[in-house]
């Protein structure tokens, strides 16, 4: 028998769609399956420097104690390809990765070259509690994007937005895996909509392209060996330098890494977002070391404002553009596969 309350869900799905999002999903907050792997990953010191996630202990796999009185959680999923992205996009930033550092090219990953997405799904998020708030009279809701302890892929699986890669990112059949992700917790209790089935199999193609393994098993990610978080999260004063051995894994890359994603035989499926905030700016695209290096930290804030690119601060962002040297290019990167 149809849940009442289902009419909202279908209403929600309406009212996401016109604020940019690809898809809704609901998910129940009973995560307590997933807590055993949250702790061994943590035992394992895979989450580096990210103190906070330590901070927050299992508070991440038990939302009714994050937000008092939640009893679901509803999912967005929002895709962030540029407007005017190819067909070949994946084969023009393969073609990318596999130039030689010296060439002057520095890749920064392609959700960092436009408006920063923290603010985009906030927003549009916070929009759509608001109207089902309007409708449903008195909620009680929080909304989340990357910004408190929460088990965004462990949602989002449960709720249908996808499965769990490999790589650890959720990946879609009609989407592949270029999405941003949002929640919200809400005190309604909504119908939860069905989980995917997974669709990986025996394909290795992410794990295979990872240039400095941080993928250590299937399903199981090293940060302290992933471009993204050396070049974003890894505080070199708190952590010490990195790894030689790892610095000359990393080529061009200075903010970010796409790799695992590019090598995703689903992501031939990835859509372009419908909104202009992820559009490319400031030329991030087909920027030179050369003309990186020229931004003095003024310039720098001017140039990031309003980009995900800002919150490492010039320090850090010199750190990567100065750690490119003769030598450091990588092997070309695997063609892509279809698994």
């Amino acid at each position: 028998m149809e849940s009442p309350l289902q009419h909202w869900v279908d209403a929600l799905g309406d009212w996401a769609r016109e604020l940019g999002f690809s898809q809704i999903g609901i998910a129940d907050i009973d995560l307590h399956a997933a807590e055993p792997g949250l702790q061994a990953w943590l035992a394992a010191g895979f989450h580096g420097s990210m103190d906070y996630m330590v901070a927050h202990g299992l508070k991440r796999a038990r939302p009714a104690e994050l937000v008092p009185g939640t009893v679901r959680v509803i999912t967005a999923r929002m895709d962030y390809l540029p407007r005017d992205t190819p067909s070949d996009w994946r084969e023009r930033e393969r073609a990318r990765l596999s130039r030689d550092a010296n060439a002057g090219e520095a890749v920064i990953s392609i959700y960092a070259r436009g408006r920063d997405y923290h603010k985009v799904l906030r927003s549009r998020l916070q929009k759509l509690a608001d109207r089902l708030a309007a409708a449903v009279g008195p909620l009680g809701y929080r909304v989340f994007c990357d910004s408190a302890p929460v088990l965004e892929a462990e949602l989002a699986q449960r709720s249908g937005l996808g499965w769990r890669g490999k790589h650890t990112l959720i990946l879609s059949r009609e989407a592949g895996s270029m999405f941003f992700l949002g929640e919200i917790y809400v005190d309604l209790p909504l119908p939860i909509t069905a989980p995917v089935e997974p669709h990986c199999g025996s394909c290795t193609a992410c794990i295979d392209a990872c240039p400095t393994g941080a993928i250590v098993a299937p399903f199981r990610l090293d940060a302290r060996r992933c471009i993204s978080y050396l070049t974003i999260e890894h505080d070199t004063e708190q952590a010490g330098p990195i790894d030689d051995g790892l610095q000359a894994r990393f080529g061009n890359h200075v903010y970010g890494c796409d790799a695992c994603q590019l090598a995703c035989p689903w992501n031939k499926f990835a859509r372009p977002s419908t909104l202009p905030d992820f559009d490319v700016r400031h030329g991030l695209d087909a920027a030179t070391r050369a003309q990186l290096l020229t931004w003095d930290e003024a310039e720098f804030l001017r140039r990031t404002e309003g980009s995900p690119i800002r919150r490492i601060g010039f320090e850090r962002w010199r750190r990567n553009l100065e750690r490119i040297s003769p030598g450091d290019a990588r092997p070309p990167a695997p063609a892509p596969v279809e698994c």
